[in-house]
């Protein structure tokens, strides 16, 4: 088994993926709210590349079952009901519901690999879930940092690193490209305390300046929701493990 991490979704055609099994990080916030979404019990995240794709989507779907949600440059995007902030997927909130979900990284990462056999999307908060997950498969990995503005960032990276370490407990005949070795260094520099690295992160510091200090701290744990979002036909569910 070979992991393949790609520092960035924008270095990729999107018909690479075709028949893959791909793995998209974006730590703050689009993973670690899509895993809360779901697991407080919203019906589906339909993640779309653009505001006017999402305003669309949302126009033709009837009986108020459907909310927008997302956020542009970490703010919550005007006319729609929720932001990037997981505290406000609530179950109150989401129970039910089929969610649209634009955000200025994830949510363009998911979509890029959309043409993949099977997608999942990961943060630290349900790492361990999808580590166990894919030990499972035998084929290569694809493990999609969302970064930020087409950029590095440290987060995915060393979530990505993560994962791989993880993986690599179970299945002893892993290898990996350049960018794989790069992000699990930069997990052993970093694994002792990842608040702290959120909170120097270039992402970490406008979400502090922003009043998100909760939401990097809620980011930072790990593996405490057992849920592995799934892509299918458009939308991500929770895939139901046997």
């Amino acid at each position: 088994m070979k992991l393949n991490v790609f520092l960035s979704s924008v270095i990729v055609d999107e018909l690479y993926f075709t028949g893959k099994t791909t793995v998209v990080i974006d730590v703050l916030r689009a993973t670690s709210t899509i895993a809360t979404a779901i697991n407080n019990g919203a019906k589906e995240i339909i993640p779309v590349a653009s505001v006017e794709f999402a305003v669309k989507v949302s126009g033709g779907i009837f009986g108020g079952q459907t909310l927008l949600g997302g956020e542009r440059n970490t703010k919550k995007i005007e006319g729609f009901a929720l932001g990037n902030s997981p505290f406000e997927y609530t179950k109150e909130v989401v129970e039910g519901k089929s969610i649209v979900f634009f955000t200025t990284n994830g949510s363009k990462a998911i979509v890029k690999t959309k043409y993949s056999e099977n997608l999942y999307t990961c943060s630290f908060i349900n790492i361990d879930a999808v580590a166990k997950h894919l030990t499972a498969f035998d084929t290569d990995i694809e493990i999609i940092c969302a970064g930020r503005n087409n950029y590095f960032s440290i987060e995915d990276s060393v979530c990505a690193g993560m994962l791989i370490s993880k993986i690599k407990e179970v299945k002893k005949n892993i290898s990996l490209n350049d960018s794989g070795t790069a992000v699990l260094t930069l997990y052993e520099k970093y694994k002792n305390n990842l608040t702290k690295m959120m909170r120097e992160s270039d992402h970490g510091k406008i979400l502090l300046e922003n009043g998100f200090e909760a939401d990097l701290d809620y980011c930072s744990q790990t593996s405490i929701l057992d849920i592995i979002p799934f892509y299918t036909n458009g939308v991500l569910k929770k895939l139901k493990v046997d």
